[in-house]
């Protein structure tokens, strides 16, 4: 499909839009996914595909890693990206985009300082990369809900004007991210 719509239209962008599952193309890697899978879509042949522009992964440790503590989720969030970071680097050679990621504020003892510390966490290992010249460039939480949207929330939204932390967070990372000369 990549080659079809490039042939159409090559001045956009193509992505996958996968979570970042490793398989066989690097059965070695299949260690960082979620939970011990072991099957699923393969993050690197994938993206190795011509007209593939850039990679995505996602990540939701609080889901993939059911019954963990908040230091194990912030600990496979860092291994999960950085681990795709490299691979981004010298594998596929090319930008990668974290391009769903969040915390469940409706979960049990789950509260907004974890998820801002989750965050943070997230948009710090995207700055770190960015900064020193790597394929990490990106991170897209989700999900933005304007007020009044109480019907699509999800435990994962964020309502500006009612999470003024996470707010700052996000308009902190964005800002430095933008502050890049390159």
């Amino acid at each position: 499909m990549a080659t079809k719509v490039k042939s159409i239209d090559s001045n956009h962008l193509l992505e996958v839009g996968l979570e970042g599952i490793y398989g066989d193309s690097m059965p070695d890697r299949k260690k960082f996914n979620p939970g011990g899978l072991m099957f699923g879509t393969d993050f690197i042949s994938n993206n190795q595909i011509s007209g593939i522009d850039f990679a995505t992964i996602h990540t939701y440790p609080d889901q993939w890693l059911t019954g963990s503590d908040f230091q194990a989720q912030i600990n496979f969030l860092k291994s999960w990206t950085q681990t795709h970071i490299s691979d981004s680097n010298s594998v596929l050679r090319k930008p990668l985009l974290v391009t769903e990621f969040g915390k469940n504020t409706t979960a049990p003892g789950t509260s907004i300082t974890q998820r801002d510390t989750f965050y943070s966490s997230a948009y710090d290992l995207i700055y770190a990369s960015a900064s020193g010249g790597g394929s990490g460039c990106g991170a897209l939480f989700w999900q933005w809900l304007a007020d009044g949207m109480d019907q699509f929330r999800d435990g994962y939204e964020v309502v500006i004007s009612k999470s003024p932390s996470t707010a700052l967070i996000i308009s902190s990372a964005s800002h430095k991210l933008i502050g890049l000369d390159h």
